[in-house]
């Protein structure tokens, strides 16, 4: 400060267009302020973005320095480049003392009005979670409340709950008659927190009997929590009864954006809720038809058990399993033609029980168990030693596989001798609907191989299945 004394020029402005007495107030320096008022400098100097020393005296609370500018002459109205007074700057940071002085002393309650986006004071502090600001401005003697929206319709509990301030949200529903107001792209306050993941807003906000199933221009709050796995909200939005197959521009439901992303909690709770997963999005494509394309195999499982109905075709005319084998997803072909065989045995069988399921629960997976190694080191080398190019295409039509099924397994190529790992997954899958059964697959295998014209590869398996226990002839 020794140097002001030197001939240095107290108005100097640096790249940004601030002077010292930007720094000395933003710095809350009163005797540096009042330094360079007695060498008076220009107090209405503004910066770059508009902003005079009285906005950073208001914006920092220092109530002192606000009176020492306010009596060297700075304008009490000066606003920055986005509308901002010295109201709004004490008001965002929850400075009531200066609001109060603002008010009471300079007489200069026509400060509250909106800024160039059409907050006013009341929006700000309920935006910036001011819960004191609000408070104050609610009493008779401001009557400075309000809950008109913004230029894009959004109201002060939309700029609260977006913002996670659950005091101000929890002030406002008790204050106000406001609960489902939309904005100009048709969300309210709950969307907004749940789509900025603010949990315990949405939780004020459905206590309060706000409505989650109020569609925005695109979608439904389920949607973006479904999408980012967010799963306490679903699970949150689900308990209050939130519908779960409104669809978004894209037809999607929320359980084709959780599929997409593999959330597979998300999975089962929408699942669980009863949300129809057969439904089709812009492409016609079924969430099977999406996972089976992005080789998803525990979002596959998931859905396989649910029971999603196999036969619906998208816009291209195929089937989940015609787009898992134009993938050559191996892996899930095998697992969807498990899955079509084991519905066409329970409609089939419909008095069967599945008891079975209590000692090898239901999955449509690769087999790894040891139990079952022997068994399936037969089927190998059936496929790949005793059968010839076509023979396992004669046991499939024996076994009653579709065209479709042995299209599917037949697409994967690696080259002349590919009929084996045709024929070894083919077995493979036989296998999985013989233990879901409970039939003795030895027994079986050895009538299939005969009636097909395999009286050696008969003979074969029935002297290696001798050295087999019959309790290993479970497989899945």
């Amino acid at each position: 400060m020794k140097t002001l004394g030197k001939g240095l020029n107290p108005n100097a402005k640096n790249v940004h267009n601030r002077t010292a007495l930007h720094y000395a107030v933003a710095g809350k320096n009163k005797e540096a302020v009042e330094l360079l008022l007695r060498r008076r400098v220009e107090v209405d100097q503004r910066d770059k973005f508009g902003v005079a020393p009285i906005h950073l005296a208001a914006w920092f609370g220092s109530l002192e320095i606000l009176k020492l500018l306010v009596r060297a002459g700075a304008e009490q109205k000066i606003e920055n480049e986005e509308g901002l007074n010295i109201m709004h700057c004490a008001a965002i940071n929850n400075h009531t003392d200066i609001v109060e002085y603002i008010v009471n002393d300079l007489q200069m309650k026509e400060l509250d009005k909106d800024d160039q986006s059409g907050h006013c004071t009341f929006a700000m502090a309920a935006e910036h979670g001011c819960v004191q600001m609000l408070q104050m401005l609610m009493e008779p003697d401001y009557n400075m409340a309000t809950m008109k929206p913004n230029k894009v319709g959004d109201t002060p509990l939309h700029l609260a709950a977006r913002n996670g301030h659950l005091d101000v949200v929890q002030l406002l529903l008790h204050s106000f008659d406001t609960r489902d107001e939309i904005n100009m792209d048709g969300e309210t306050a709950l969307y907004q927190a749940a789509k900025n993941a603010q949990e315990q807003c949405v939780l004020a906000l459905l206590e309060a009997g706000c409505n989650p199933d109020i569609q925005t221009t695109k979608c439904s709050a389920l949607h973006p929590v479904s999408e980012r796995g967010d799963t306490s909200l679903v699970q949150l939005l689900l308990e209050y009864k939130a519908h779960t197959d409104f669809e978004n521009e894209d037809l999607e439901v929320p359980l084709h954006l959780a599929v997409k992303n593999s959330h597979l909690p998300v999975i089962h709770f929408l699942l669980e809720a009863g949300c129809n997963f057969n439904v089709t999005d812009k492409r016609s494509q079924t969430v099977m038809h999406l996972a089976a394309e992005l080789a998803r195999i525990d979002v596959v499982e998931m859905l396989l058990k649910a029971d999603v109905d196999l036969t619906l075709e998208d816009r291209q005319g195929k089937t989940a399993l015609g787009v898992a084998a134009r993938a050559d997803e191996v892996i899930i072909v095998d697992m969807i033609i498990k899955a079509e065989r084991y519905k066409a045995w329970k409609k089939a069988n419909p008095e069967c029980n599945e008891s079975v399921h209590s000692e090898y629960p239901l999955t449509f997976k690769l087999d790894h168990r040891n139990e079952t190694k022997q068994l399936r080191s037969m089927t190998w080398r059936l496929a790949c030693e005793l059968l010839k190019p076509r023979d396992w295409k004669r046991l499939a039509e024996y076994w009653g596989f579709t065209e479709e099924q042995v299209m599917a397994i037949e697409r994967q190529w690696t080259g002349q001798h590919s009929y084996k790992e045709h024929g070894n997954r083919m077995l493979l899958i036989w296998l999985h609907g013989e233990e879901l059964a409970g039939t003795n697959p030895l027994i079986e295998l050895h009538q299939a191989l005969v009636h097909t014209g395999h009286g050696r590869a008969a003979e074969k398996i029935r002297m290696e299945s001798e050295n087999v226990n019959s309790r290993s002839c479970q497989v899945s």
